[in-house]
């Protein structure tokens, strides 16, 4: 059983493949959990999106739509080649399959015909989904095959899994077709060629994740230095307003150190906002707090102590 990589794993396997990747929003905590599990994980799932325009789809991959909520994978793949991650957790792109296809995946083995829709694929599958209008006719341009190739192969390789993890949404579910165009044949000789190739090397474990004091840090919320122009000498301060300008709460020329006004109402509308915890009322007074500073590590990349 394989449980699912970390976010910062997942992130840092897509990279050293050589993919270009893109963090859309907080992909990292965008996920249908609440519905079902996640994981284990057994396989990579390839869709294509039936839309045209990459800003377009990547937004519908992110939000889904009234019938299905998003996300609707993990990453999307553009045409350009980019991979835009979107989400992380359970989302909405395989639906039910065949559980002999996917007993199949588990084994690596060949695939047999899906002729079943019993089984939840939302569960067990990373999936990405390619911007393509999937009539067959819509051209995959060749840096959009490389980056199918280069995630493919890097999901394989951290599990430790052959191309045969690999599948398509067409051999999971009945009477799907996508990602239709792909020469699937010669797509998995590409992704076997680049997991028998020995590179990259396994993935540098994450640098030991820094701490933030939270006492430090409600200390110069409360204080406000920016009053007397002297940024605060505790640099978690500058962790926190690097993670808000992040989040596209707080203008850069606010990263300056200083636990004032403006950071104090950027920290507010984080507490406020769905991500940030939802608060109301004194709860969202901008005054770090645990459970809020942890919600904004997944952007800052920190720890919270006492």
């Amino acid at each position: 059983m394989a449980p699912p990589m970390s976010d910062t794993t997942f992130l840092a396997a897509l990279r050293a493949e050589g993919a270009t990747v893109v963090e859309v929003g907080a992909w990292r905590t965008n996920n249908r959990n609440k519905k079902g599990p996640w994981g284990p994980v057994h396989g990579v799932m390839i869709h294509h999106t039936v839309t045209s325009g990459s800003a377009k789809t990547v937004a519908l991959c992110q939000s889904g739509y009234a019938g299905l909520p998003g996300p609707l994978c993990h990453g999307v793949i553009t045409k350009d080649g980019k991979v835009h991650l979107v989400g992380y957790g359970r989302a909405n792109h395989a639906g039910l399959g065949d559980d002999d296809v996917l007993q199949a995946v588990i084994a690596e083995r060949a695939l047999p015909l899906d002729d079943e829709a019993t089984t939840d694929g939302n569960r067990h599958f990373y999936g990405f989904e390619c911007e393509n209008l999937g009539d067959g006719e819509d051209p995959w341009p060749p840096a959009q095959l490389l980056a199918i190739e280069q995630v493919a192969a890097a999901i394989c390789r951290h599990h430790g899994w052959s191309v045969a993890s690999v599948l398509r949404h067409l051999d999971w579910q009945p009477g799907k077709v996508d990602p239709l165009g792909v020469d699937w044949r010669l797509m998995r000789a590409r992704i076997a060629a680049r997991l028998g190739s020995g590179k990259p090397a396994a993935v540098t474990p994450a640098p030991s994740t820094p701490s933030v004091s939270l006492a430090k840090l409600i200390n110069a919320a409360r204080t406000d230095p920016a009053k007397s122009g002297t940024p605060v000498s505790y640099a978690g301060v500058r962790t926190v307003e690097a993670a808000l300008i992040d989040a596209g709460l707080l203008a850069k020329r606010y990263g300056d150190g200083h636990f004032g006004t403006v950071t104090v109402t950027a920290y507010a509308r984080w507490q406020r906002s769905k991500a940030g915890g939802s608060y109301r009322g004194d709860d969202a007074d901008g005054l770090p707090g645990r459970d809020s500073l942890t919600r904004l590590g997944l952007l800052a990349g920190f720890k919270v102590v006492d």
